[in-house]
């Protein structure tokens, strides 16, 4: 499988808060630099970049950076780079370095994804600014939004709620159950430096807190914030002597049904489905091989809808399988979102869990580490009909 011959030879993080009022740009070079040194490479031996979603900002602070900018600003010379929104998910940039290192296109890509959410929204909140600051007036949606946005659905968490809600009818998941997303995200939290949120967070906290869209409460959705996250993904017989380098084994970017948020054929799985089938179809590897599990969780059911899409638990049977939380701890079946995801440590918007993945391999958690030395991870990203994954082994 050509991903083979792909490593993630180095990573790299900004400085993460929930409001940093930083330059964008200058938090994706900090990133940037982090990776390459990481990697025990120079500016001089990256040869292609990739990033999603490129340069657009809607809404305000949701790209930091696109490829020119970065380019630009280290000087690189480069023989391939990508940059857009319509990937598979926000680590469709990954995977897509992953194709173009293994046609022997580059042989060191930086990757990198920055938000600036928390600062571009200040004081005035998330709703404040969705579809851009928009509200009311003169403003005509096109595409999709002009069918959700007469009916008071502006958002992803009012999409993505309706699928949660779908997989309660369906399967008699509840709210208890599905609390223990936020549960253990905000218990790994707690030993993150990084995180946002680190407080102890109880059950009866997540029940009495304010309702967003139901059946998804405040602890439900993601935490804007800012910061840069990056990798580089080198050529594996390139990087040989480079100390870090985490093994690609396989990825999964298929979509099989309709690139819809409303109109998928089971609005219980979405495209995760697709995207988690051909990653198996491309490894001899099992979800029994896997230690670490680092899910998205920009609305918490989407990570349920991974664990059973991935075949960490049955169709259907994700709110059993983490009712109590026992499987999804740390020392649990399945460590999942070790360093907090997205509900805690904030919205990196997919690369933290990528990173986090890359952390917990090379054995770099610190007191978050998962006991055992983990030789098998998984990140994923993507909701609705957005969904990509990959498979890392130590090397």
């Amino acid at each position: 499988m050509s991903e083979r011959a792909a490593v993630i030879s180095g990573i790299g993080q900004s400085d993460v808060g929930r409001r940093l009022y930083r330059n964008p740009l200058e938090l994706t070079i900090d990133a940037a630099l982090a990776s390459i040194d990481d990697a025990g490479l120079t500016r001089e031996d990256i040869d292609g970049i990739a990033t999603y979603p490129g340069s657009m900002d809607t809404p305000p602070g949701f790209s930091g950076a696109g490829t020119v900018e970065v380019q630009d600003a280290l000087r690189l010379n480069l023989d391939w780079y990508n940059g857009g929104i319509e990937n598979p998910g926000q680590l469709g940039s990954v995977i897509t370095a992953c194709a173009a290192i293994g046609v022997g296109y580059a042989n060191h890509i930086l990757c990198f994804r920055t938000v600036w959410e928390g600062s571009a929204q200040g004081e005035k909140g998330r709703a404040s600014v969705t579809m851009g600051g928009r509200s009311g007036g003169g403003f005509r949606a096109g595409g999709f939004m002009q069918w959700s946005l007469p009916f008071g659905a502006p958002s992803a968490a009012n999409w993505i709620a309706m699928c949660a809600q779908r997989h309660f009818h369906e399967y008699g998941t509840t709210r208890e159950q599905l609390a223990q997303i936020a549960l253990n995200a905000r218990k790994n939290a707690a030993l993150n430096p990084k995180a946002i949120y680190r407080d102890p967070m109880t059950m009866d906290d997540y029940l009495n807190v304010r309702l967003i869209t139901t059946p998804f409460c405040l602890y439900d959705c993601d935490v804007p914030a800012d910061g840069s996250t990056a990798f580089i993904v080198s050529r594996a017989d390139a990087a040989a002597d480079l100390p870090n380098a985490v093994q690609v084994e396989a990825i999964g970017s298929a979509i099989h049904g309709r690139p819809s948020w409303d109109q998928w054929d089971d609005l219980t799985t979405m495209a995760l489905r697709d995207a988690a089938a051909m990653m198996w179809k491309r490894t001899e590897l099992t979800p029994a091989d896997v230690d670490v599990a680092e899910l998205y969780d920009g609305f918490s059911f989407i990570t349920l809808a991974w664990l059973e899409a991935l075949g960490f638990c049955k169709k259907g049977e994700g709110g059993p399988f983490i009712e109590g939380g026992r499987n999804i701890a740390r020392d649990g079946e399945i460590p999942l979102n070790t360093h907090g995801g997205q509900l805690s440590a904030g919205r990196l918007h997919g690369y933290g869990f990528l990173h986090e993945a890359c952390v917990q391999l090379r054995g770099e958690g610190g007191e978050r580490q998962v006991a055992g030395n983990p030789e098998v991870g998984v990140a994923a990203a993507g909701g609705g009909p957005l969904g990509g994954c990959l498979l890392l082994t130590r090397r």
